[in-house]
C-alpha cells in the first residue's frame, strides 16, 4: 500500500458499531467494564483510547514502523524517549536544534543526571570524538533546526548499532513523506505532530515510532506512566491532517523552491539555507537521504538586528509566529523566539545571527508570498 492511500485508510476502518467512515472522537475517560477485570481492551483513556489507537497506526504505518505511540506535544514525546535512559548515561546530540529540546536536555534531564555533547553531526569523525564508556543514546534533528543541515541517518545508525547505542531522529522537518531515518537503520522516530503532520496550527502534539519491540514495551509504559498523552480531540485532528499530508509537502515543497531562489537573487540577502540549492552544502546528501526537500528555508539578511525586525514587521502574509508546517506561511526570528533559550555565544558559535529568519513556507500562492517578501525587503 502507498503512502497516500496508508495515510487515509490505515487504523480508519469504517466504525463497527455505525459504519461511519471517520473514525469517531471517543471522548470518554473511561469504559464499563462486564466484571472487575473483564473488559474490551480500554478500561482508562490514559492507557488507551479508540481515537488515539487509530492515529497511533496511522501514524507507525507512514514510518514503515511496527509501533506508534502519540504524546501531547512534542516535547512529551522526547521526555519518554529519555525514559529509556537512567542517571549517569550520556546522550551526543547534534548541535543545531530546536530550543525547546536544547532546553529540556540543559534545565530538566542534567538535572536528573543525564550528560550531553553536542557536536557537528555533518563532520565524519564528531560521534568518535565525543563517544564516551557512558554513551548510550545519540539525538538528532535532520534537516537541523533553524539551519537546516543535513546527517547522514545511515553513519549514524551504523555507528549507533557498532557502540550498541540507541540512536533517534526527531523527523518532524522532513515528514515521512520525505524520510524515513527507520528504513536507514535509525531506531527512534519522534515528531511534534503540530507541525506538519497536524499541519492547520490548530493543536499541540508529539509522536514517535519505533520497530524495536524493547524501546517499545518501555515507551507505552511510561506513555501510560507519565500520562503526556493528547485528547481524543487532538487525535482526531492529526488523523484528520494525514489525510491531506502529502498533497501539503508537495506545495510545502514547491512554494519552498520557488521562495528560496527569489531570495538567493536579492541584493539585500546574505545568503540562504534551503536543501534543495545546488548551493547548499549538503544538496548531494539530501537528494541521497530524502524524497524531498520539505518547505523550510532559512536566510541571512545584510543588515543587523534593527533591519532584521523592521522587515519582519512589514510581512503581511508571512505571519510573524513561532512554529511552522501549517498551510499558511510563518516567520521567525530564531534569536529573539524559537531559540531564544540557546545562550547568546552558542548562539552566535552555532550560526545563529541576529539577521537569521526562517520562513515556514505556506501552501498559498507562491508569487503572493514572493511579493510579501519583496515588499518587505525594500524597507530594510
Amino acid at each position: 500500500m502507498k503512502f497516500e492511500t496508508k495515510a487515509i485508510h490505515i487504523g480508519q476502518e469504517p466504525d463497527k458499531a455505525t459504519g461511519a467512515v471517520i473514525v469517531p472522537i471517543y471522548q470518554t475517560s473511561t469504559y464499563a467494564q462486564e466484571s472487575p477485570g473483564k473488559h474490551k481492551g480500554y478500561e482508562y483513556s490514559r492507557t488507551a483510547n479508540p481515537t488515539r489507537l487509530a492515529l497511533e497506526k496511522c501514524l507507525a504505518s507512514l514510518e514503515d514502523a511496527k509501533f506508534g505511540l502519540a504524546f501531547s506535544s512534542g516535547m512529551a514525546a522526547i521526555s519518554v524517549v529519555m525514559n529509556l535512559l537512567k542517571s549517569g548515561d550520556h546522550v551526543i546530540s547534534c548541535d543545531d536544534l530546536y530550543g525547546g529540546t536544547y532546553r529540556i536536555f540543559e534545565k530538566v534531564y542534567k538535572g536528573y543526571g543525564l550528560e550531553f555533547t553536542y557536536v557537528d553531526m555533518t563532520s565524519p569523525e564528531s560521534l568518535s570524538k565525543a563517544f564516551k564508556k557512558n554513551t548510550k543514546m545519540i539525538w538528532v534533528e535532520t534537516p537541523t533546526n533553524p539551519l537546516l543541515k543535513i546527517i547522514d541517518l545511515k553513519k549514524v545508525s551504523d555507528f549507533a548499532r557498532k557502540h550498541r547505542l540507541i540512536s533517534a531522529v526527531d523527523n518532524t522537518f522532513a515528514t515521512p513523506y520525505f524520510q524515513k531515518p527507520l528504513n536507514l537503520g535509525i531506531d527512534i522516530v519522534a515528531h511534534s505532530s503540530t507541525k506538519y503532520l497536524g499541519g492547520h496550527s490548530d493543536l499541540v502534539g508529539g509522536a514517535i515510532l519505533t520497530s524495536n519491540q524493547k524501546y517499545f514495551d518501555r515507551m507505552k509504559f511510561c506513555q501510560n506512566a507519565v500520562g503526556g498523552v493528547p485528547g481524543p480531540f487532538d487525535c482526531f485532528l492529526v488523523t484528520r491532517g494525514l489525510k491531506t499530508l502529502s498533497l501539503r509537502m508537495r506545495e510545502h515543497q514547491a512554494n519552498a523552491i520557488a521562495v528560496a531562489n527569489f531570495l538567493s537573487t536579492h541584493k539585500k540577502v546574505k545568503r540562504v539555507i534551503f536543501p534543495g540549492l545546488k548551493s547548499h552544502p549538503h544538496h548531494k546528501l539530501a537528494r541521497k537521504q530524502m524524497s524531498g526537500y520539505g518547505g523550510i528555508v532559512s536566510f541571512e539578511l545584510k543588515s543587523n538586528l534593527t533591519g532584521a525586525k523592521k522587515f519582519l514587521s512589514k510581512l503581511k502574509i508571512f505571519s510573524l509566529a513561532e512554529s511552522l508546517g501549517g498551510v499558511e506561511s510563518l516567520a521567525d526570528h530564531p534569536a529573539i523566539m524559537t531559540h531564544s533559550s540557546i545562550p547568546p555565544d552558542l548562539r552566535k558559535k552555532l550560526g545563529i545571527s541576529d539577521t537569521l529568519v526562517r520562513l515556514s513556507v505556506g501552501i498559498e500562492n507562491k508569487e503572493d508570498l514572493i511579493e510579501d517578501l519583496r515588499r518587505a525587503l525594500s524597507f530594510v
